[in-house]
């Protein structure tokens, strides 16, 4: 049931614009083929049209619109990213028709496997940079565990400080 999730009853007037609201404030701002790409949609377009008054609209470098809530906040663009670990299928790295805004056309390949596989990944500045997996030190996950990280290219020292950390706390 979706009531204890949503703290109320769902509405079945919301729909699909309370849908794209929903995706807009975790991954906006998003094209139309990016919602579509993540809902698995088609067709939205039209809906997207009709709630263009009550969402800000940016291009991207391809001239892409780009449609996300009013008053999200938008980082400097020099603003770096931290270090990320990021877990397999995770929306992060399949919820974009273009995932070239966190992947590489080169490292796509690294990542996204045959069967529908797409591995762990290490996110530096906000791109995917390597994969990362975790080795258990015996079958019932109990122990000790090792991180095994494997950047696609050399890291800086200070990247390599940064994974460090971050491996400590994941």
């Amino acid at each position: 049931h979706a009531e204890p999730y949503l703290g109320r009853a769902p509405n079945p007037s919301d729909g699909l614009p309370a849908m794209i609201r929903a995706y807009l404030a975790a991954f906006g701002p998003a094209s139309v083929m990016d919602f579509q790409a993540w809902a698995g949609l088609t067709k939205i377009k039209p809906i997207m049209e009709a709630m263009r008054p009550e969402l800000v609209i940016y291009r991207d470098e391809d001239g892409v619109e780009l449609f996300d809530l009013p008053n999200m906040p938008l980082p400097d663009p020099d603003t770096p990213a931290p270090i990320r670990f990021v877990p397999e299928l995770d929306n992060l790295i399949i919820a974009h028709a273009d995932r070239r805004r966190v992947i590489s056309d080169e490292d796509k390949p690294k990542v996204f496997l045959s069967a529908a596989r797409v591995l762990y990944t290490l996110l530096v500045d906000g791109f995917v940079a390597g994969t990362w997996n975790v080795l258990r030190a015996n079958s019932r996950g109990k122990g000790t565990a090792t991180l095994i990280v494997r950047p696609f290219r050399p890291l800086t020292a200070d990247q390599v400080a940064e994974v460090m950390a971050e491996g400590d706390r994941l």
